[in-house]
C-alpha cells in the first residue's frame, strides 16, 4: 500500500449480535496477507518447475560433485553446500530488493498498467517461449559467466558464492522468463511481492540443490539428463504463450484493436490443441527425442491439455469461462450470465420492490460513458462528484467501486461475484455506483488537473487522478477496492478487496445498507 496516511472516519459497519452482519474492518489487511502468502507458494511451486530445465537440471550433479570434492573434512564440505543454497536465496532475493527500493510501489503500479508496458510484456513472453521452443537461445555475454567461474577456484566460503552465481547466470536461458513472469506478476502496487516472489522463487533452488550436496546419494536415485528436458522447455513455451495473452488485452483495451473475446478464446483452444498434440508425439521441435511411447504421465498430461480446450469451446458461444474470466477482455455483447440475470430480473424487482427501470439509479447522463462501462447491464457513473451529487438526490449510498483496465482481480469479481442474483438485486436497488478507473489514460481538461497533495505533481489524466484520490483519501494503492460512502461522501463502512465468497461480498453490501439506513433515521 502506499504510504500516504488515509483520512479516515472513524464510524465503521455496524455489528449484529447474530453475527449476519459485520464490520469489515480486519478484511483488507488479511486479504493482503493472504495474496502475499499466495504469490509466495506460486512462486515457490515456479522455482520447482524451473529446476527441471536443461538449463539447470544438469548442472545439479555437477555442482553436487564440486562439493563432495571440494574438501576432504566433510562438516566444512557440507557448511560450504548449505551456504551455496543460501547465496542462490541471496542472489535472487537481491534482484526483488532492488526492483522494490528502485521503483516503489507507485511507480511499479503506474508502469505496469501503461499499455506501452504490457505490449512490452507481451512481446517479452512470446521471445522466451520463441526461445523454448528452439529457434535461437538465451545467453549471457560469455565474459560475465567466465569471470564468475573463474572466482569458483579460490574454494571455500567465496568459492561456494561465486558457484552459486555461475548458477544463476549459465541458468539465466532458463530462468529468465519465470523470473521475468514473476516480477510482471508483482507489479500490483505491493513494495513486498517483488522481493517475495524471488524469495520463493530462489527457496526452490536452494532446498534442492543444499539437500542433494548434504546427502549425494540421492542423486543415485534422480532420472537422467534426456530428451524430456527438452520436452519440459516446449510444454512450458506453450504456457508462456497462454499466460503472455493476458498482457495483449491492455493495448487491445487502451488503443481499440478490437481483438474480440473469442478470438483469445480461439487462440487458446489452438495453443492447447497443438500442447496435446506435441505431448502425443504428433508434433515435434528441432531438439526433440522420438516419442516411442506415450507414458502414463504423459498420458495425464495429454488428457489436461485436451480438456481445457474442451473446456474453452462453449466460449465462443458466449459461455462466462469463469476460471479464466480474469485474462479474457470484457464481453461486448451479452454473455450466459446476462441471460441468467435478465431471466433472474423480475424476481429480483419483486423482492426488492423497484420498478425494474434501468436507469432508476442514474440522475443525469453519466461523463466519460463512452469510454466505460458496468457489466450485467449495472448503471452508474464513471466520475466522483457526479455520482456524489446524484447520491445526494436520490438519498441513497454511494458503491465505490476503484478499478482498472488492467486489473485480472477485478474482472474476477464481477464474472463470479457481481452476477451473483443477490449481489445484482443490492447492486441494481441500494447504491449509486461509480467506478473509478485508475489506470485509463485519456486526458481530462486543463481546468479538471489536479495539483497532488501526495506527491505534489499534477494530475492529467483520468487514471493519474483516480489513482490520486485513492491513495490521499484512503492510503490504498490496489485494486480491486470497495468501499460504501454516504449520499456527502463520508465513509460507512470500511474498503475491501478481492472477495472469493458471495455471501461474504453479499454481508459487506448489507452492512452499508444497514448502516447508511440507520445514520438517516438518526
Amino acid at each position: 500500500t502506499a504510504p500516504a496516511q488515509a483520512v479516515k472516519n472513524e464510524q465503521s459497519a455496524p455489528k449484529q449480535d447474530n453475527g449476519e452482519i459485520k464490520s469489515t474492518a480486519d478484511d483488507a489487511g488479511t486479504q493482503k496477507e493472504d495474496s502475499l502468502w499466495s504469490f509466495f507458494f506460486i512462486a515457490l511451486g515456479v522455482g520447482f518447475i524451473g529446476l527441471l530445465t536443461p538449463c539447470v537440471y544438469p548442472m545439479i550433479p555437477m555442482t553436487v560433485t564440486f562439493f563432495m570434492n571440494a574438501s576432504q573434512n566433510k562438516l566444512k564440505a557440507k557448511s560450504q553446500a548449505v551456504f551455496f543454497g543460501l547465496s542462490i536465496i541471496f542472489i535472487y532475493t537481491v534482484i526483488g530488493i532492488l526492483v522494490s527500493l528502485l521503483f516503489g510501489a507507485d511507480t511499479i503500479k503506474q508502469v505496469s498498467e501503461h499499455w506501452i508496458t504490457n505490449l512490452i510484456f507481451f512481446s517479452l513472453f512470446a521471445f522466451f517461449a520463441a526461445s523454448f521452443f528452439g529457434m535461437f537461445e538465451l545467453v549471457l555475454p560469455s565474459w560475465l559467466t567466465n569471470k564468475s567461474d573463474a572466482q569458483v577456484d579460490k574454494g571455500g566460503y567465496i568459492g561456494s558464492f561465486f558457484m552459486a552465481l555461475t548458477l544463476v547466470l549459465v541458468s539465466f536461458s532458463c530462468t529468465a522468463p519465470f523470473v521475468g513472469g514473476i516480477l510482471v506478476e508483482a507489479a500490483s502496487g505491493e513494495v513486498l511481492k517483488p522481493t517475495i516472489g524471488m524469495f520463493g522463487f530462489s527457496l526452490a533452488f536452494g532446498i534442492v540443490f543444499t539437500l542433494l550436496a548434504l546427502f549425494p546419494a540421492w542423486l543415485n536415485k534422480m532420472p537422467k539428463s534426456g530428451g524430456w528436458l527438452n520436452s519440459v522447455k516446449v510444454v512450458l513455451a506453450f504456457l508462456i504463450l497462454f499466460i503472455g495473452m493476458k498482457y495483449l488485452n491492455v493495448p487491445n483495451q487502451a488503443l481499440g484493436w478490437g481483438i474480440t473475446r473469442e478470438v483469445f478464446i480461439a487462440v487458446w483452444i489452438v495453443l492447447f490443441g497443438l500442447l496435446g498434440f506435441y505431448l502425443m508425439g504428433k508434433i515435434k521441435f528441432s531438439h526433440d527425442s522420438p516419442v516411442e511411447h506415450v507414458s502414463v504421465f504423459r498420458l495425464v498430461l495429454v488428457i489436461a491439455a485436451f480438456s481445457f480446450a474442451v473446456y474453452l469451446v462453449p466460449g465462443l458461444f458466449g459461455a462466462p469461462l469463469k476460471a479464466v474470466s480474469g485474462y479474457l477482455p470484457s464481453e461486448s455483447s451479452w454473455d450466459l450470465d446476462d441471460i441468467i440475470r435478465e431471466s433472474t430480473k423480475n424476481i429480483s424487482v419483486v423482492a426488492s420492490g423497484n420498478d425494474g427501470n434501468a436507469t432508476a439509479n442514474l440522475c443525469e447522463e453519466p461523463k466519460y460513458k463512452d469510454l466505460f462501462h458496468l457489466p450485467h447491464g449495472l448503471q452508474g457513473y464513471f466520475d466522483y462528484e457526479q455520482g456524489l451529487a446524484c447520491a445526494k438526490k436520490l438519498n441513497k449510498p454511494v458503491f465505490l467501486d476503484i478499478k482498472g483496465h488492467a486489473c485480472t482481480n477485478c474482472k474476477v469479481m464481477e464474472k463470479n461475484i457481481w452476477s451473483d442474483p443477490e449481489v445484482l438485486k443490492r447492486l441494481s436497488n441500494d447504491f449509486v455506483i461509480v467506478a473509478l478507473y485508475v489506470d485509463d489514460n485519456f486526458e481530462l481538461p486543463e481546468n479538471e488537473w489536479i495539483t497532488s497533495t501526495f506527491d505534489g505533481k499534477v494530475k492529467k489524466t483520468i487514471g493519474r487522478k483516480n489513482t490520486d484520490y485513492q491513495i490521499t483519501r484512503f492510503g490504498v494503492n490496489a485494486q480491486p477496492y470497495y468501499i460504501i460512502l454516504d449520499p456527502n461522501g463520508k465513509e460507512i463502512t470500511e474498503g475491501i478487496g478481492f472477495v472469493s465468497k458471495i455471501d461474504d461480498y453479499v454481508r459487506f453490501l448489507d452492512s452499508g445498507i444497514q448502516a447508511f439506513n440507520s445514520s438517516t433515521k438518526n
